[in-house]
């Protein structure tokens, strides 16, 4: 793999550019063409891709297609159906104060803009982000990760083998590729990771003054009130958190409950986790991998052997950690410091939602919120008093995969949002023209000024 520095990053941007003016990818006809032929291009290779998430996460082909390839599918074809919509010239009021005027919003390309993947959903989450760049007039520059080598590949082929390198370019390898890349001076930089990544990452672009999304994490709490349905808040938990192994950003990362169902909550947990993944989920063809040895380590150091009432056991060189879940779990244990992103799930119990709340509310606000609950009073005081990314209410995830509906972060959890019409915006600006006719020309605004000039001024803007 090419070794990135300043020189070539720079001459990469200047044959994008060079691409760019050339004004065909503003062409809405273009844009379809090319998200139907990106379409055709992972069907044409959806076995590759399966067998690869497979090498590298140990997904199952159910799994594969659902987070990963059927998800974008999904996604292609709404941009498909309503671009010509969103990328329509948009008039809107003009106050009275601009007489004999017209004003109009034009959704307009950045130019060239850097898409930064993980290696959790390493294909999803490199294409979703592209498809927008794509929707809105963009040329890209995608960045795999190197934890995934088997998905990158296919990723390179998908798109070296249907795109013109000007137009969209892919590029792999480790750090030094990634620091060159958001040093430079994309028009827009699009990154998914973590938290500390991040902030090195919007540091880098505030040099070169590059907007940036920034879709990262934190610690998605899961509340389970007295009043919830704790058969399916068990079942859906469980789902929810050790899917792909807990390495999902909007994973629950742990659990709040109510302290009269606790001990009904816990059971229904560990029947529904066997229930899906077997007495031994090692064995299991729905279970996955840890990305790498350092991720085992960070993770196995959180499990305090004292607390499991549920798996535990590991596998370094399989990189398997068991659905794990703890019991009698403070805020002060090492478990509750970062993020887990991983398959161990904490227990902390609450008397009053209020004490709940206030918990929350003195960490850093979470990427998603999970409230499980039949009390509408409940349902209405967490969501106006909690801030968070986005979440569900008697679910987990799910949200994510409704494309009317704006996916990111607030505060430490993230900045900016996109899928479905959001994406488009996210890579659009949205350029602003006021047309005034020169049939009428208002001395009103002209030097010089008098009382009576003052007057009507304030009579038109009151």
């Amino acid at each position: 793999m090419e070794i990135l520095n300043n020189e070539k990053v720079l001459s990469m941007l200047s044959e994008h550019r060079d691409y760019f003016q050339t004004g065909e990818t503003r062409s809405i006809e273009f844009r379809i063409a090319q998200l139907e032929k990106l379409k055709n291009a992972i069907q044409i290779n959806e076995k590759s891709i399966v067998e690869a998430l497979y090498k590298d996460l140990h997904k199952s082909e159910f799994e594969s297609y659902a987070t990963e390839i059927g998800f974008l599918y999904d996604s292609i074809g709404n941009f498909i159906k309503n671009i010509r919509k969103w990328a329509k010239v948009k008039r809107v009021r003009t106050s009275i104060v601009h007489f004999k005027s017209k004003s109009y919003i034009y959704p307009e390309p950045f130019g060239t803009v850097l898409i930064v993947g993980p290696f959790n959903y390493p294909f999803q989450l490199i294409f979703e982000p592209l498809v927008g760049a794509i929707a809105a007039g963009n040329c890209a520059v995608v960045k795999t990760s190197e934890y995934t080598p088997n998905v990158a590949a296919v990723v390179e082929k998908i798109i070296v083998d249907n795109f013109n390198e000007k137009y969209i370019r892919v590029v792999g390898g480790g750090r030094d590729n990634n620091t060159a890349l958001i040093n430079a001076p994309f028009d827009y930089i699009f990154f998914t990771g973590s938290i500390g990544v991040g902030k090195i990452v919007m540091g880098a672009a505030a040099k070169n003054l590059v907007p940036v999304t920034l879709e990262l994490g934190g610690k998605s709490p899961c509340i389970v009130d007295k009043d919830a349905n704790i058969d399916i808040a068990a079942k859906r938990i469980a789902w929810g958190k050790f899917m792909n192994v807990g390495q999902t950003c909007v994973a629950p990362d742990y659990i709040l409950v109510h302290r009269a169902v606790k001990k009904q909550l816990i059971e229904e947990l560990i029947e529904k986790t066997k229930d899906f993944y077997g007495e031994n989920p090692k064995d299991s063809a729905d279970y996955g991998r840890i990305i790498n040895d350092r991720q085992m380590k960070r993770l196995i150091d959180l499990i305090d052997k004292d607390k499991v009432i549920l798996g535990g056991d590991f596998d370094v060189e399989e990189k398997y950690i068991a659905p794990t879940i703890l019991d009698n779990v403070t805020f002060e244990d090492k478990v509750m410091e970062d993020e887990i992103f991983g398959p161990i799930l904490p227990i902390i119990e609450y008397e009053d939602i209020n004490e709940a709340i206030k918990k929350i509310n003195s960490r850093p606000k979470p990427l998603a919120l999970y409230l499980f609950t039949e009390n509408n009073i409940i349902e209405k005081k967490v969501i106006e008093n909690v801030s968070y990314g986005g979440g569900c209410v008697n679910d987990t995830i799910t949200h994510l995969a409704n494309p009317l509906l704006p996916f990111g972060g607030v505060g430490y959890s993230g900045m900016g949002s996109y899928h479905g019409h959001k994406s488009f915006e996210t890579f659009s600006h949205m350029k602003s023209v006021l047309k005034k006719s020169t049939k009428v020309n208002i001395s009103l605004v002209f030097p010089p000024y008098n009382k009576k000039k003052i007057k009507l001024l304030r009579k038109a803007m009151k």
